[in-house]
C-alpha cells in the first residue's frame, strides 16, 4: 500500500477508535481521575491531533486513484448532500434530548423539526456526506476518510442510544417511542421552508467551494460552470 494511504489509514482508525474510547468504556474512568474540567481539554486534544493528522495523510495521498462512477454518480452525490445539510442544519437548534441528559426524568417536549425525521440528524447528516462521497468511487484516500465517518456517525449514533437509556431509564424509552433511530424520509418534507431554503442556499455555497478548493465542480456547478 502507498505509505500515504496506509498513514491516512491509521490517522482514521486513530481517530475513530478514540473517540469510541474516551466516549465509553474510559470516560467514566478518566471523569473519576481527573474530573469533567480535566476530561474536556484531553478529550478534544485526542480529537485535534488524529483530525490533524488525518488531514495531512489526506493531503500526501494520490487525489484520483479509481474509475470514478461518472454522471450517475455526481448526481447521487449531489442529492444526497441536500439533505444532509438539512439535517445537519436542524440539529443545531432544539434538541430536546439534549438538557440534562443525566436526570433520570421523561423528556417532556415532542420531536419536532428534523428530531421528527430522526432523534440522530446531525449524525445522519454526517452519514449522508459520507455517502455522497462513496458513491463517486473517485480515489481511496477519499473512501477511507468517507468510510470512518460513516462508521463513526452511525455506530456513534447507536452507542449513544444505549448510553441514554441507561442513563435515563423511563425517560428515554418515552423519548424513543416517539422518535426513531432510522430516518423517516417521509418527514423530510415537514421540517420547513425556512430550513430547506436556507440549506439550499449553503448547498450551492458549498458545491461551488468545491472549485476553488478542490479544483472539481460539484453539484450543479459541474454542468453550469
Amino acid at each position: 500500500m502507498d505509505p500515504a494511504l496506509a498513514s491516512l489509514l491509521a490517522a482514521s482508525l486513530a481517530f475513530v477508535g478514540t473517540h469510541f474510547a474516551l466516549s465509553h468504556p474510559l470516560r467514566a474512568p478518566l471523569i473519576a481521575r481527573i474530573g469533567e474540567k480535566g476530561f474536556l481539554p484531553l478529550y478534544s486534544l485526542f480529537a485535534f491531533l488524529t483530525l490533524g493528522w488525518m488531514v495531512v495523510a489526506f493531503r500526501a495521498a494520490p487525489s484520483v486513484d479509481l474509475g470514478g462512477s461518472g454522471d450517475i454518480g455526481w448526481i447521487a452525490a449531489s442529492a444526497l448532500t441536500l439533505p444532509a445539510l438539512v439535517l445537519f442544519l436542524g440539529s443545531l437548534r432544539g434538541n430536546p434530548a439534549f438538557p440534562n441528559p443525566r436526570k433520570p426524568q421523561p423528556i417532556s417536549r415532542a420531536p419536532t423539526g428534523v428530531f421528527a425525521v430522526t432523534r440522530h440528524p446531525m449524525m445522519w447528516g454526517f452519514a449522508l456526506w459520507a455517502l455522497s462521497h462513496i458513491v463517486l468511487w473517485w480515489s481511496l484516500r477519499t473512501l477511507i476518510v468517507a468510510g470512518a465517518v460513516l462508521f463513526l456517525a452511525l455506530v456513534g449514533a447507536h452507542l449513544q442510544d444505549r448510553k441514554k437509556a441507561a442513563l435515563l431509564g423511563e425517560g428515554w424509552s418515552e423519548w424513543g417511542s416517539q422518535t426513531s433511530y432510522w430516518p423517516r424520509w417521509r418527514r423530510l418534507h415537514s421540517v420547513g421552508a425556512a430550513l430547506w431554503l436556507v440549506s439550499l442556499a449553503l448547498w450551492l455555497l458549498a458545491t461551488w467551494a468545491h472549485i476553488p478548493s478542490a479544483g472539481i465542480p460539484a453539484g450543479v456547478w459541474r454542468w453550469i460552470a
